[in-house]
């Protein structure tokens, strides 16, 4: 850096470089002006050349100091206009800056006011969502109770209905009171299956034996009788064991009462000439009945062989809808006679009324020429009463003195 005239010039600017050049120039100058003087010693004829070089060196020196001072004054014009211009740039980034700082402090009150206004609208919703938030916690609260209430209720119907597990058992427990419950069983399955003169309950066969109850079926295959059968001990038995023993003893005793029964209702109920080749042991439970077909399948071709089939209530119901058609075929066999009768009579009905309808055509079509006939007698009148009013007494040709005269004739 170089100071002139209390300025700062750098040693890159081109004008200080042209400066220096030229102050380096005048040095040289100077330099072989002396050189020239002591030259001038030595050589006395080279004198007057020396004296035109400095005469022009002189020359040359007053047009660089002439150079050097436009230098100084355009070095002065840079220092002023940089002056000026950083001035006016100073000036101009502070404007900016005021600008920026408006618009910034603008932008910041505009955003304060937006975030007042969702801070309220915030907590206005907020304020909403929690009303609704009570009012719904309030309803749930109430729903909560009403639903408490029906489940203490349920909870009192499940005690009761416990109870009346318990009291099931009981009745179970008895064989006399099992087989009621059997019977009672079998009594509505029947009832929803059957007319109620199809069958007939507690019937004493020619063996002085009772059944259950007695279907009425044609022969083939007759009468087949329905007997309850509750094998529960044996059944509960198998259900609980819990060693290999006591299922080995479960199982036997599982097949030794099935197997009385079907023994007992083959002998009792299967009687030639007065039932079915066959009878049903009715099971009213279907776990009992879905034990027999899974694990003894022998007890039920045992049953196959005795000619008793064993039936749960659901394949009863269905054994019994096959019965039922059985039923209605036969009583429409006993009943085609008279319906053959009734369709004969029906028949001799549907001549009587072809009968009828032939002669009320005949009728009809008698009336209808008659209309025929008295709208042409209108009609002569219609153009006989037109003569009349135009004066036009003109005789009838024969033609319509023959048509008036048939329709006259006619009654």
């Amino acid at each position: 850096m170089i100071e002139i005239a209390e300025q700062t010039y750098a040693l890159t600017d081109p004008l200080v470089m042209a400066g220096l050049v030229a102050g380096g120039l005048i040095l040289l100058i100077v330099l072989l002006l002396i050189l020239s003087l002591r030259a001038a010693g030595r050589s006395a004829a080279l004198t007057a050349p020396l004296v035109q070089q400095v005469g022009a060196l002189g020359q040359h020196v007053q047009q660089l100091g002439q150079g050097q001072e436009q230098l100084r004054g355009g070095l002065q014009m840079v220092s002023d206009t940089q002056s000026t211009t950083q001035a006016q740039v100073i000036q101009t980034v502070e404007a900016r800056l005021a600008t920026v700082q408006q618009q910034m402090q603008d932008r910041l009150a505009d955003n304060a006011l937006r975030s007042a206004r969702a801070l309220a609208e915030m907590q206005e919703r907020m304020k909403e969502t929690l009303h609704g938030s009570s009012k719904q916690t309030t309803t749930s609260l109430t729903q909560l109770q009403e639903r408490l209430a029906v489940i203490d209720k349920a909870q009192d119907n499940i005690t009761k209905l416990s109870g009346d597990v318990l009291s099931l058992q009981d009745i179970l427990s008895n064989k006399q009171t099992r087989g009621a419950f059997g019977e009672i069983q079998l009594r509505d399955i029947l009832s929803k299956a059957l007319p109620s003169d199809s069958y007939s309950w507690q019937p004493t066969l020619s063996n002085g034996k009772r059944a259950d109850c007695l279907i009425h079926l044609p022969n083939p295959p007759g009468p087949i009788v329905i007997d309850s059968k509750f094998p529960l001990e044996a059944y509960e038995a198998l259900r609980v064991a819990d060693s290999d023993q006591a299922l080995k003893e479960a199982v036997a005793k599982m097949k030794m009462a099935v197997t009385k029964h079907i023994t007992d209702i083959a002998e009792k109920y299967i009687l030639d000439g007065e039932t079915a080749d066959g009878a049903l042991m009715f099971l009213p439970s279907e776990a009992v009945y879905a034990e027999l077909h899974a694990n003894f399948p022998d007890l039920v071709r045992k049953g196959f062989d005795a000619r008793v089939w064993i039936v749960s209530p659901t394949t009863c119901m269905a054994t019994l809808n096959t019965m039922r058609a059985i039923l209605k075929d036969a009583r429409m066999r006993e009943q085609a006679g008279a319906i053959r009768k009734t369709l004969k009579q029906l028949h001799r009905d549907v001549e009587l009324v072809v009968t009828r309808v032939g002669k009320l055509d005949t009728h009809f079509r008698q009336a209808r020429e008659d209309l025929d006939g008295i709208g042409t007698a209108a009609e002569r009148a219609g153009k006989r009463a037109a003569r009349l009013d135009s004066f036009d007494f003109a005789e009838l040709s024969p033609e319509e003195e023959a048509a008036m005269t048939l329709s006259r004739a006619k009654p």
